[in-house]
């Protein structure tokens, strides 16, 4: 089993080549875990050596299929975990994901697949994210930040979970994964998008906050 280190690594390049790039940078790899390029270079050469990412000096550099797999793992382990520690322990979701963090590198497979067990075996986190299934297949949604969306009505189906502050608020709105809104005129310029919900009730979202919530068009 891969280091937990390593793991990190691992996680963080396939964040990163996943932002549409197929690839990242090692400059883009230390930003994300707050370290030096140089350790993330002498890291680099190290998965190289694994066979775990393809990497050239002054390139940019993604994961090999091995690399992917092992990613995949951490992110199963890190998605089943924050769904378990808001149904069975019944933590906020804005709790979860820094525990989950911690966790994903010390739970054992076997307790893993109990949980997935107990659980149902389910396909997305607390948060709307799918759970990679244990071959390290994850479903595709075509989900939009409601900050890019044009008027219409939508389904909530993500949140990101790497503000807590943001997850928190959302929380107290009462807003919820699956809820249907309608987003109309939405202001830009204003920085500012307003959604009619259930009941006659709005919610306003600066555009920090509207790109974080990721939507689909309802048919």
């Amino acid at each position: 089993m891969p280091s937990s280190t390593v793991e990190n690594y691992l996680k963080a390049i396939l964040h990163l080549q996943g932002e549409g790039r197929g690839s990242t940078t090692v400059g883009e790899i230390a930003r994300e875990l707050e370290v030096t390029p140089g350790t993330v270079t002498i890291m680099m050469r190290h998965l190289k050596e694994r066979g775990l990412v393809a990497y050239e000096p002054r390139r940019g550099l993604s994961l090999k299929p091995r690399g992917v797999v092992e990613a995949m793992k951490v992110v199963r382990r890190h998605r089943l975990i924050e769904l378990f520690l808001v149904e069975a322990m019944g933590l906020d979701w804005s709790e979860v994901h820094e525990e989950a963090e911690i966790l994903e590198h010390v739970i054992s497979d076997r307790l893993l697949d109990r949980i997935d067990e107990m659980l149902g075996n389910p396909t997305h986190d607390p948060h709307g994210d799918p759970i990679p299934d244990r071959r390290g297949i994850v479903a595709k949604d075509r989900a939009v930040p409601l900050g890019e969306a044009d008027a219409g009505r939508y389904r909530v189906v993500r949140v990101s979970d790497g503000d807590s502050a943001l997850l928190g608020w959302l929380n107290e709105k009462g807003l919820r994964i699956g809820e249907e809104i309608d987003l109309s005129h939405p202001d830009r310029a204003a920085g500012v998008l307003e959604v009619s919900r259930s009941g006659g009730k709005r919610l306003r979202l600066g555009a920090e906050a509207a790109g974080q919530v990721f939507v689909e068009a309802m048919g």
